[in-house]
Formats: C-alpha cells, sequence, structure tokens
C-alpha cells in the first residue's frame, strides 16, 4: 500500500483544476505551478538573480511590506514553488527550504531557543547533530538533555519550565529505530512544548509527522526527496506563524543559509518521482534485510519492517512501508565489517543516502579516521564498532543480493 492511497488528498487550489482533490502524486508534481503564469513552460524556471527590480518606488516598498522580495537570499520563485509544494505534501501550513539538512537543524534551534532554554533530545542522533548539541548550542547558554524516548514516559521528568523544543529523528539514523510520534507529542504538548520531527529517513511518501501530531517537520532534502544525489538541500515545514519565525529571523540573517534557485530546481525534479521511487526502495530493502537477516556471517539486522524489529508495531502504524535504510553487524566485527566493504564490486562505499545509487558505509572507521585530526570523535550512542549501514538504491535487487552475499563469503 502506497501514501497515495492513505492521504487524505488534502484540497488544492492552486492547482489547475480548481479545488480538486488531488492524490499525493498528483500533488508531487503538479502543486503551485502553473505553467500558464510563466510563459507556459512545462517544467518551473530557474530564476537566476541576486536581487530583484521595481518598476517604482510604491512598487518597491509594496514588496518590502510582503516580507523580504526585494533580495534572493529572502525570497526567489522557484524555492518558493519547491516550497510550497514540500509543505502541502506533507500537511504543513508553511515551508522553508535552506541550502542543507544541517542549515535547516541550525535555523530551527538558533531562531526559536534562546540563552537560559532547554532543549530535549532523543539519545541517539545524527553524528553531526551531536556534534552541534554537544559543542555549539552549550557555548549560547542553551541546556540540550538527552532522553531516551523510545519511552515517551522519559519526557515526563526531562521536560522544565524552560524546555522549549523537543527533537528527534524517526526512523533513527543509523539504526532505523521508530520513535512514537504521536505519544511523544501528547506529553510534550500537554507541557506547553513544540515538538520537531527529522523524517528525512522516510520522506513524504512514507511518513508524515504533522497527522501524528509534531509540530514542526525537518528534512534533508538531499537525501530522498531530491534523491538524485545531485544537491544539497534541507527543509523546515510546520505551521505558518513558526514558519515566519524561522524566515524571519533565521534565514535572514542568523543563518543565511539560502537555498539556491538551482538545487530547488532538482529537487522539485526528483520530488516528481518521490513515491515510485520509495516503493522501490523499500520493497528492496526488505528483500535484503532477509537475506541478510538468514546469512550465517551476519549477527543482527535492523530494519523496521522485519518481525523481528523491535519497533516494528509503531513502525507499521506511522509509516507505509520501511524505506531503504538498514543496518547490521557480523559476527566477525570490526575488521570482518571492513573486508566486507573492500570486497563490494556493485554497491558504492559512500556516506549519503537516499540515492539511486546503493550506498553503503562503516561508521566505526569513519569514527577512527576523524580521530587523528579530532581526539572528541566518537561513535553516537548505540552504535557498535561492528555496524554497518547500507542504503538501498533502484539497481536491480537479484545485483544487489548477489554482491553482498559474495562479499560476505567465509566471513
Amino acid at each position: 500500500m502506497t501514501a497515495s492511497s492513505e492521504q487524505d488528498n488534502v484540497q488544492d487550489h492552486s492547482d489547475p483544476s480548481h479545488g480538486a482533490r488531488l492524490g499525493f502524486d498528483t500533488r508531487a508534481i503538479h502543486h503551485a505551478f502553473d505553467p500558464a503564469d510563466f510563459s507556459r513552460a512545462v517544467q518551473p524556471p530557474v530564476f537566476l538573480t541576486s536581487t530583484y527590480g521595481f518598476e517604482s518606488v510604491a512598487a518597491n516598498d509594496a514588496a518590502a511590506a510582503l516580507g523580504g522580495r526585494l533580495y534572493a537570499r529572502e525570497y526567489n520563485p522557484t524555492t518558493e514553488i519547491l516550497e510550497k509544494r514540500l509543505a502541502n505534501l506533507e500537511g504543513a501550513e508553511a515551508g522553508l527550504v535552506v541550502s542543507t539538512g544541517m542549515a535547516a537543524f541550525g535555523t530551527l534551534v538558533l531562531s526559536l531557543l534562546s540563552q537560559g532554554d532547554e532543549l530535549v533530545v532523543h539519545k541517539t542522533l545524527y553524528s553531526n547533530t551531536v556534534a552541534m548539541v554537544e559543542q555549539c548550542l552549550p557555548r549560547f547558554g542553551i541546556r540540550v538533555v538527552p532522553v531516551d524516548l523510545s519511552n515517551p514516559n522519559n519526557l515526563d521528568a526531562a521536560i522544565t519550565d524552560k524546555t522549549r523544543l523537543v527533537y528527534f529523528e524517526t526512523p533513527v539514523n543509523p539504526l532505523s529505530a521508530i520513535l512514537d510520534i504521536s505519544a511523544i507529542a501528547a506529553r510534550a504538548h500537554a507541557r506547553n512544548v513544540k515538538v520537531a520531527v527529522d523524517s528525512t529517513f522516510a520522506s513524504p511518501s512514507l511518513q508524515r509527522p504533522i497527522e501524528h501530531g509534531a509540530d514542526i517537520v525537518l528534512h534533508s532534502l538531499t537525501k530522498y526527496i531530491n534523491g538524485h544525489g545531485d544537491t544539497l538541500g534541507g527543509a523546515l515545514l510546520g505551521d505558518a506563524e513558526t514558519l515566519h519565525t524561522l524566515h524571519e529571523t533565521g534565514l535572514r540573517y542568523i543563518t543565511g543559509a539560502t537555498l539556491s534557485p538551482h538545487s530547488a530546481f532538482l529537487i522539485l525534479r526528483g520530488l516528481k518521482t518521490l513515491s515510485l521511487r520509495m516503493e522501490r526502495h523499500s520493497a528492496s530493502a526488505l528483500i535484503i534485510a532477509h537475506m541478510l537477516e538468514a546469512h550465517p556471517a551476519v549477527a543482527w539486522v535492523s530494519y523496521p519492517f522485519l518481525d523481528s524489529h523491535p519497533d516494528h508495531t509503531i513502525a507499521h502504524k506511522q509509516m507505509t512501508q520501511g524505506a531503504g535504510m538498514l543496518a547490521f553487524g557480523l559476527h566477525a566485527g570490526f575488521d570482518g565489517a571492513r573486508t566486507m566493504l573492500d570486497r563490494l564490486q556493485l554497491l558504492t562505499r559512500a556516506v549519503s543516502l537516499g540515492d539511486t545509487d546503493s550506498l553503503i558505509y562503516h561508521p566505526a572507521s569513519i569514527t577512527r579516521a576523524r580521530q587523528a585530526l579530532r581526539k572528541d570523535a566518537h561513535l553516537i550512542e548505540g552504535v557498535g564498532e561492528d555496524l554497518v549501514r547500507l542504503s538501498v538504491g533502484l539497481e536491480d535487487v537479484s545485483d544487489l543480493v548477489a554482491d553482498l552475499r559474495q562479499a560476505l563469503q567465509d566471513l
């Protein structure tokens, strides 16, 4: 079952069908763009301009009153289409796109939090987010409180009168643990605290956190939403008031992390095939997860739609498919993982995810290499030295299985 078949078909007043109730895939292709408004170009044009001219002082004043339609850091027609389309697909009132996923997180926390505020986060986060919450935010007087949110009851003791935001990923990088969005949101909202969810591993095709009670959704657009590994981007989606703050303070003068119009164009292109790609990623990942789970060299496998996954019930509640990310460990541990990766002939050894190409990497090897330059580099919570993370691409799954089998032989 796809997200398109379960989507509530939010009424879309900006499409040429004049308010018809449209499905997810139709809106991913058409929302917020009418060719008649752009010289009948079928694809959104790329507006490569750093500023805008006006026919009169009064027109310039009117543009300023609209909120920054003067300069390309604050407004661009191509990025505006992307923001509206993403917000519509996610079920949000408004959206903001920025230059990277980390720029999205920086814009979020630096816009909404001040000295003396507290941020509650799940104990396991993306490694660069960990670096920011451990090293950057405390410098600005923001206290970060790590909590095991796999048990939402833990929020009761973690939230104080100074807590302003609860932030977590689901699925969680890199183990694909699943956190219960609705249970966490209910406890946070009972204390008047907003909830932000990084839904990068799922994309809005498979999971829409706002439908489960989240206030803000974050995406690294670099990953599944773009899907082709050829540009960077980040997005924040939520209520109009909060998004206005993120735009007017965060983007305009705190981070200035503007997404380039060409990147917005590439992401819009990728978005049109998101649902189709996620179906293929998910189906292939499940086949590979079953194969690995039965392989004698493999000690464990973590994939949300495996029956053996401890969170598979929650995953089925808030996701329509399991996406393309899985993690596994070998009986041969650290050295075995390195040997396996070196034997691979088709899968690409790389650190990103969500591409058409299958990408695989060994976090412990990267961490050891980084320690030569940064003594404080460390594996994140829950990640052992045996863990291998695999982003399953769009190749023929039989070829991926064959490559993994030959790499695992005799380990």
